[in-house]
């Protein structure tokens, strides 16, 4: 299984960007190094300029792969949401119980993330803090429509229907599952970043994962007491 897993290429959307970055070293130079630097920035200070100087090479040359800072970020989210369904499918594999498969499904969207082997120019601990942090960018801002029409945001939602679709299997009638599903994910989002640096919105209980416990929790009884 380990094998057929370090054959599969995480799929990203084209509109987001202009070559795709995963099919030249630079290209990957340029993904490594612009996680590092997000991740130690932030978003406001981060640009190409810096990014450009880091990688010792040239603005152009990153302007050859994305069109903006936000076409950059769009790419490094998508990424993400898709290697979260990649890991998510793998590890609901011949699991025959819907709620087995919830459990496991909210386990993963809100648990600590550890880095993935399979793709080593890619720190996917640094890429989660980017996403907790930095993700809402990618749509709350003016273009969201437009964007969402060349479908740029399609592994958030195929994750986000994919648990949907277990919550109705243990409950049909059930009104709310996008809702909960992305309560879930954006909630746990901002628990994550409570614990590390605001920890009185948030609580942290020796010897258990709170904020997964507390998701399981939130989801089980919204859809057994609905």
């Amino acid at each position: 299984m380990k094998k057929l897993l370090s054959n599969i290429s995480i799929q990203v959307n084209s509109s987001v960007f202009i070559k795709d970055p995963e099919t030249s070293a630079l290209g990957q130079k340029i993904i490594t190094n612009g996680i590092d630097m997000l991740d130690e920035l932030g978003y406001e200070s981060f640009t190409f300029r810096k990014l450009a100087k880091t990688i010792k090479s040239t603005e152009a040359s990153i302007y050859r792969y994305f069109e903006s800072k936000h076409k950059f970020l769009l790419y490094l989210t998508s990424w993400y949401w898709s290697w979260t369904e990649y890991k998510l499918v793998f590890r609901l594999t011949n699991i025959e119980s819907p709620r087995d498969r919830l459990e496991k499904s909210i386990l993963l969207l809100t648990e600590e993330v550890r880095e993935d082997s399979d793709f080593s120019h890619i720190n996917e601990v640094k890429l989660n803090r980017i996403v907790i942090s930095e993700a809402s960018k990618v749509f709350l801002n003016k273009d969201v429509d437009a964007e969402n029409k060349e479908g740029v945001f399609s592994g958030y939602k195929q994750i986000v229907q994919r648990v949907s679709d277990i919550v109705l299997e243990i409950n049909p009638t059930y009104k709310y599952p996008h809702m909960l599903v992305t309560t879930v994910i954006e909630g746990g989002h901002n628990q994550r970043f409570f614990s590390d640096h605001l920890p009185q919105l948030t609580d942290k209980i020796k010897g258990e994962d709170a904020i997964s416990c507390f998701y399981q929790h939130l989801t089980f009884r919204a859809i057994e007491n609905d």
